[in-house]
């Protein structure tokens, strides 16, 4: 058991230096933290995404969720933060208290699947709603927090927290903040960003997104960290037949069709690649890039038999077998 154990260890060891350095995503917002305690305890409901109403109001949200494909946990939490804000303006038209939550939240999950989507989203539904003015999504990497000197990190933390307000501010790879150990500025964009979140209570929503082991790894470094994100979301990875929809939805929307043998290839060759990268796979990203890379090489073909003339329209949307290869 010690031996498996050491060798599992090891091998997340390995894929989290594997990893390539990405941005961090932070949204702040509203106060109170209790209130959305239990809101965040809703996640695990199966089956919530079939009685999720098909009339009023939410139905233009639920337009926008439908167009991602998967993530049945995220869409229904995304509709009980809707429900919780329209029951707090019922209670408040009905002169009863209607205390403010907060509503900072944790994304955990592998790069391509929907996080800073997803953000975009509560963005515009938090104004609509009149949690938010704006509605807008600030998003930042470390680079775009941490300075060179002392002092500098506070400065460039305190101004984008001033851009998000009335927005979102969302920081990829939230956890690359607290790599460079005590010495390293990264600790110091923490602290400033938790001092803005008691400063500006109610005016912006702050979201941390990044790979799950690290996220998790992360809120322990500070005891003070987990209470303040009351909301969490888990991104899975997409099952290939997930990633084929995603696949043949970028080819439809850019006017191009996968011919059936390209869509078997494609499928081999997303099966191969989640077994080989297990820890870092990038999902719909991966998916993208082997797309845009099948239509340069499909460019190539057709030049190739056709060089004085232009090949019909089905061969230029055609994206064919020999079109599909690995990255």
């Amino acid at each position: 058991m010690n031996a498996k154990a050491s060798t599992s260890d090891a091998r997340e060891a390995s894929a989290a230096q594997k990893r390539p350095s990405r941005q961090i995503n932070v949204i702040l917002r509203n106060t109170e933290q209790e209130s959305l305690a239990a809101t965040a305890n809703m996640t695990e409901s199966p089956g919530n995404t079939k009685s999720l109403p098909h009339t009023g109001p939410w139905v233009e949200w639920q337009k926008e969720l439908d167009r991602m494909i998967g993530l049945d946990n995220v869409k229904e939490l995304v509709y009980e933060i809707y429900a919780l804000l329209q029951i707090m303006q019922y209670r408040n038209e009905a002169s009863l208290q209607a205390q403010a939550h907060v509503y900072h939240m944790i994304f955990k999950g592998n790069p391509g699947t929907g996080k800073t989507t997803v953000a975009r989203l509560l963005a515009k539904l938090f104004q609509s709603m009149g949690l938010l003015a704006k509605g807008h999504l600030v998003e930042v990497e470390r680079a775009d927090l941490v300075g060179e000197y002392i002092g500098h990190t506070a400065q460039k933390t305190r101004e984008l927290v001033k851009k998000s307000l009335g927005g979102v501010l969302f920081v990829d790879e939230a956890y690359s903040l607290a790599r460079g150990g005590e010495k390293d500025f990264g600790k110091e964009a923490i602290d400033t960003l938790v001092k803005a979140m008691e400063d500006y209570k109610n005016q912006f929503v702050l979201i941390l997104a990044g790979y799950t082991l690290e996220i998790e790894t992360f809120l322990l470094t500070n005891p003070g960290l987990p209470s303040r994100f009351p909301i969490q979301m888990d991104f899975p990875d997409y099952t290939v037949d997930q990633l084929v929809q995603i696949a043949e939805s970028m080819t439809k929307d850019r006017d191009y069709t996968l011919l059936p043998q390209s869509v078997f290839k494609l499928r081999q060759l997303l099966a191969h690649e989640k077994a080989e990268s297990e820890y870092d796979f990038s999902n719909a990203r991966y998916v993208r890039n082997v797309l845009e890379r099948a239509i340069r090489y499909q460019a190539v073909r057709l030049l190739s038999q056709h060089p004085s003339s232009s090949p019909g329209r089905l061969e230029l949307m055609s994206l064919r077998p020999e079109d599909i290869r690995g990255l």
